[in-house]
């Protein structure tokens, strides 16, 4: 068995070619995580081309605006039209659609208080879409962030690009 050396960045020689990957944003609704107040440690999303193959992974995402503030504290229907509002234009940002969300995982903060509206609202949002068939889907309770946020959400998008 060959063991790897040290290679002076993060401890490992590659025995493979990294994938390669890249951070994606959406500025014009939702700042970087690094630039709040108290600043976190993550990218909006990820996205790594395969092939002709796009996969983007989208972080956990809020009712957050453009200035890192949470929006609409109290109304959790309307932080999941701000949520889903910040992962479609993370999702143009890319040339994606809804209609290549492949995966979603919720997080709400009191599932058995608003799994009833949460669902009232995706089946609205989705069927409004015309998404079919719907992603796969987990929602669990969480405790999120910031007290005042109710529901996150993360992603998974898989689509092909054009040659040319």
């Amino acid at each position: 068995m060959e063991v790897a050396g040290r290679d002076g960045r993060d401890g490992l020689q590659a025995h493979h070619a990294p994938v390669e990957k890249r951070a994606i944003s959406a500025l014009n609704v939702l700042n970087e995580a690094y630039d709040y107040e108290r600043p976190s440690s993550f990218s909006r999303g990820m996205r790594i081309d395969l092939g002709s193959l796009t996969v983007l992974l989208i972080s956990g995402t809020a009712s957050v605006d453009e200035h890192g503030a949470s929006v609409h504290a109290g109304d959790f229907r309307a932080q999941c039209r701000r949520m889903w509002t910040n992962v479609a234009a993370l999702l143009e940002a890319e040339g994606a659609t809804w209609h290549d969300v492949v995966r979603t995982t919720y997080y709400l903060r009191d599932i058995d208080r608003d799994y009833a509206a949460f669902n009232e609202e995706r089946t609205s949002f989705y069927a409004a879409l015309g998404l079919d068939p719907l992603p796969a889907s987990t929602g669990i309770q969480a405790k999120l962030c910031r007290p005042e946020l109710l529901v996150e959400m993360e992603a998974i998008v898989m689509f092909r690009r054009q040659a040319g």
